[in-house]
């Protein structure tokens, strides 16, 4: 994430992908840096834990993933299937035009399985 704000410093227009599980340690730059300082952040979101996930232990923080970014007042978009991300335009325009972060949960049905 702090790449992400250095890029957009210097007038780049940076995303991160991630696994759900960072979520939870991410909570405090999400706060202290991209959301006080007003910073665009498209967050492309690996959604591990929901039904048939091989992992037990990812489980866990699916549980808790939405939770959290609804907490954060981070809008939040789930990709189910294929053709979802025909809004990443859209979404992508949102984020940069309000200088905020937002997540975008891809779940396995989105990616065709585990």
């Amino acid at each position: 994430m702090g790449l992400c704000a250095g890029a957009f410093m210097g007038g780049k227009r940076p995303a991160i992908i991630m696994q759900n599980t960072a979520i939870g340690v991410t909570v405090n730059t999400l706060v202290t840096l991209t959301q006080f300082y007003r910073m665009p952040l498209p967050m492309l979101i690996s959604y591990r834990g929901e039904l048939k996930e091989p992992v037990a232990c990812q489980v866990e923080m699916a549980v808790h993933t939405k939770a959290l970014l609804n907490q954060l007042n981070i809008p939040t978009y789930h990709f189910h299937k294929p053709g979802d991300e025909q809004e990443l335009d859209a979404i992508l325009k949102y984020t940069f035009m309000c200088n905020k972060p937002v997540a975008i949960l891809t779940d396995a049905t989105f990616w065709g399985g585990y």
